[in-house]
């Protein structure tokens, strides 16, 4: 299953090289099934994973131009923070077995939970990823929206240790108007400055097996190198689809999983 995992980790960034986005989404399921990580450990772990593959894509996007850093602080300032709070301050707070009008539900399979309707979401924006660009110019900037969306991706970051890209990319286009390659530059960018915000929140938290994670870390980059590659040759709104319907599968699963199959 290791074995798998690490596999698995390749693609991970191979996706990112590729699409720009989407396979930090998987990052958490493979460290819980494939190398039997807890999934709150496996939380901070892929914000470290994550965070790193992902600035690696943003500086290769800022070497063609297509990072906005005056954007991506303006925007990414309410997330980072909202970000480092929650894994700081609430995450640690939370207990184990949540009680609720006599219901005992465990936080590490409500987490998965909430991760796999979140894989949901992502499965049909990256299913539907050609209407972000119709409707951008069909919006003024909204800055309440805007500090809004950086809440709700900091929350989404901070407690299931995923990207966001999913939400970063439709805000950048519509809010603030870049161009989707910017875009997707841009998000990189603040992802990685988001995940790396939430995993040094995590300091002292957890016991972080480094050598595991750093490896993992560098089999994604190799990938993320590797899809950037193959980009060249490949219709990436094709592969956007077609992992957009690979992740609505998975998310499927993994609800069955926690739910039926516990």
């Amino acid at each position: 299953m290791q074995t798998t995992g690490y596999i698995a980790a390749l693609f991970i960034g191979i996706s990112l090289g590729l699409i720009g986005g989407g396979g930090s989404i998987l990052t958490v399921p493979v460290l819980v099934y494939l190398f039997g990580i807890s999934p709150v450990l496996a939380t901070s772990y892929s914000l470290f994973v994550v965070g790193s593959t992902s600035l690696i894509g943003s500086f290769h996007n800022w070497r063609k131009g297509l990072v906005d850093f005056k954007t991506a602080l303006l925007f990414g300032l309410t997330s980072i923070i909202t970000v480092f709070i929650t894994r700081k301050i609430i995450i640690p707070r939370i207990p184990e077995d949540i009680h609720v009008k006599g219901i005992t539900l465990h936080f590490s399979i409500l987490t998965m939970i909430v991760f796999a309707a979140l894989m949901l979401l992502a499965s049909v924006s990256m299913i539907r990823s050609k209407q972000t660009t119709a409707l951008a110019k069909a919006h003024r900037v909204n800055f309440t929206k805007l500090i809004l969306y950086g809440i709700g991706i900091g929350l989404v970051t901070g407690f299931l240790g995923a990207g966001g890209g999913f939400l970063l990319i439709p805000a950048l286009v519509l809010l603030l108007h870049l161009s989707m390659k910017k875009a997707v530059g841009t998000s990189l960018f603040i992802i990685a400055l988001n995940s790396l915000a939430g995993f040094i929140g995590d300091a002292g938290h957890y016991k972080t097996n480094w050598i595991f994670l750093l490896t993992i870390s560098a089999i994604a980059i190799a990938g993320v190198f590797t899809g950037s590659i193959i980009s060249t040759s490949v219709s990436s709104s094709k592969l956007t689809k077609s992992f957009g319907w690979f992740v609505l599968v998975m998310g499927i699963y993994i609800i069955i999983r926690e739910i039926w199959l516990q």
